[in-house]
């Protein structure tokens, strides 16, 4: 199964997901000069980190909405990116945090899972209810070795307008929708022990963060809110379970690591190698205290 993939990226490579959330201005202007089109720049730019990071980090997450911003030339560089992706036996994960119910459904998981924009994991919102939201993609978990990443708990300050609100037994909605998911989670497991259905779980308020993975043991996370979100690797470590079973993803300050750390901008891939390897190394160390 796919998650059996990512669980052994993860102990070869670290726990490192590099977001290729990649703004035009972003680029270095003398790299973007060179190409006709903003899409063509973003695409070489996004293949020069990949060509740099893919044997250090475990993933990469590719988020739709910076590359449809920029009309058929962004969605061609985002299909080309994800070609990349696998071209280099690395694992992607479709940042398109869809939700809708069943035919709907049906036409974003064959979009994402088939075809020009195929990836091997997406990130999905329940919403609208775990059946009629997540059924129509479990087809391709089962038999198309595809995996999910559903919003549980986020990273961000307006999270709590909704997610923390109190059913009559005291239970916040987060955990609700993380018992649903881990009930679902069960029927695809992979050989790692955990499930191919996963869920997307900031770094953040680390006490209610122990007792939600006590809840959520059999899924694998995408651990957001590393970094510009003011999470760190001591951050992470209650979310793994014997160092495994998450990956933690950065997005600017990997792929913006030039405009940092004093780089010349032309050595953007170089910096966001050394970004990557700073914070593998930051989470690995974390484990072992």
């Amino acid at each position: 199964m796919i998650v059996d993939k990512l669980y052994r990226a993860v102990e070869e490579k670290g726990h490192v997901c590099v977001g290729l959330d990649t703004d035009y201005s972003y680029l270095p202007s003398a790299f973007a000069s060179r190409f006709e089109t903003k899409g063509e720049a973003i695409f070489e730019f996004n293949k020069e980190i990949i060509d740099r990071t893919h044997d250090k980090a475990a993933c990469f997450k590719v988020q739709v909405a910076y590359y449809e911003a920029l009309g058929l030339e962004g969605l061609k560089a985002y299909s080309d990116t994800l070609k990349y992706i696998k071209e280099k036996g690395s694992i992607s994960i479709c940042d398109i945090k869809r939700g809708d119910i069943m035919k709907t459904a049906e036409m974003y998981a064959k979009a994402h899972f088939t075809g020009d924009f195929e990836g091997d994991f997406i990130t999905l919102n329940a919403y609208m209810g775990v059946n009629d939201s997540l059924e129509p993609f479990l087809d391709y978990i089962k038999n198309q070795d595809k995996g999910i990443f559903v919003l549980v708990r986020t990273s961000n300050q307006g999270a709590r307008d909704f997610q923390y609100i109190k059913n009559e037994e005291g239970k916040y909605l987060y955990s609700s929708v993380g018992e649903k998911l881990q009930e679902l989670s069960q029927d695809y497991l992979g050989e790692c022990g955990f499930s191919s259905i996963g869920g997307v779980v900031g770094c953040t308020n680390n006490e209610e963060g122990i007792k939600l993975r006590e809840e959520i043991k059999s899924m694998f996370l995408l651990i957001p809110g590393y970094g510009a979100q003011g999470g760190g690797a001591k951050d992470v470590v209650p979310y793994l379970i014997n160092g495994n079973g998450g990956v933690v993803n950065s997005s600017r300050g990997i792929i913006t690591a030039y405009k940092k750390d004093g780089s010349d901008p032309m050595d953007f891939a170089k910096a966001a190698e050394r970004a990557t390897v700073k914070m593998r190394d930051e989470i690995r160390e974390e484990l072992k205290k």
